[in-house]
């Protein structure tokens, strides 16, 4: 099936009231064996590695509980090295490069417009970095920080629920700010920091320790400056997807020296994709 033919198909869906069914399928309380016999189909199709999992089949009383489990302690080790940019989750790289005349690329040769992702003209990216990374439903869906630092500002922006997959994001034009989404503002050592959560078809909720904010529940778009600014150490966790998307990360002009990654890597969580220039330390 060819990229228009996929993109024509997904426009007669109705996204939003689909992935909100899924959402609250995803939540129900099923009897035990029966709900085991449904998160063990999940790991067969989709060929989740349990010996990663902080847990057993049983002790996820939902498939959304499921959807955001935990993994074992120590299993992603946070490169600790100051100078680096460490990848908020596990994924796929689908693009990574340059920020050029306000845009990146969310496919190759898709430009697409950081001002209308971050619903703000209020930000001075030109010249900076991104990197786009593609969670599959296989993946762990909890995202973390980057880096260290003080998240000062959360906004919420709701959107609609296209799927987020590699011939969408060829096809559709600015994809991902047409989704809901979750952007956390970061103020780090070498400059702000901003990292999006994309929602995407059959994505239920976004949801983040920093503020009861729940997404796909009806709420307009907010923005809530954070005072004072938590401190986060790099990895933190920061959000959990109720199963799979995307995560769009904003480096700041003059901060990278160079990406380590590029399209088509695989990435885990707390692995460095990127080093710092030495010159932005305490900017």
């Amino acid at each position: 099936m060819n990229d228009a033919l996929i993109v024509s198909v997904l426009s007669l869906v109705p996204k939003k009231h689909v992935g909100r069914s899924m959402g609250w399928f995803s939540r129900i309380r099923l009897p035990s064996l029966l709900q085991r016999a449904l998160v063990r189909v999940y790991v067969k199709a989709y060929a989740v590695n349990m010996d990663e999992v902080d847990g057993e089949l049983g002790d996820f009383p939902t498939l959304a509980k499921f959807f955001v489990r935990p993994l074992k302690p120590g299993l992603r080790p946070i490169d600790p090295d100051p100078m680096t940019i460490v990848s908020p989750v596990d994924g796929l790289v689908a693009s990574a490069g340059t920020i050029e005349n306000g845009t990146f690329l969310q496919a190759p040769g898709k430009p697409s417009s950081i001002d209308t992702l971050l619903g703000t003209t209020e930000h001075d990216f030109d010249s900076g970095s991104y990197v786009v990374i593609y969670l599959s439903p296989q993946d762990y869906h909890r995202v973390h920080s980057p880096c260290a630092g003080e998240v000062s500002v959360l906004r919420y922006l709701p959107g609609r629920f296209w799927p987020v997959f590699s011939a969408a994001a060829r096809r559709i034009k600015d994809l991902f700010a047409r989704n809901e989404r979750l952007i956390f503002q970061l103020e780090s050592p070498f400059g702000t920091v901003v990292q999006a959560m994309i929602g995407a078809f059959g994505v239920g909720r976004i949801s983040t320790a920093l503020h009861p904010l729940v997404t796909n529940t009806g709420t307009p778009a907010a923005t809530h400056v954070l005072a004072p600014s938590p401190a986060i150490e790099k990895g933190t966790e920061l959000g959990r997807f109720e199963l799979g998307s995307t995560v769009i990360l904003l480096l700041p002009p003059g901060a990278l020296e160079r990406w380590t990654v590029g399209p088509g890597d695989r990435v885990w969580m707390g692995q460095s994709i990127a080093a710092i220039h030495s010159s932005t330390k305490s900017r």
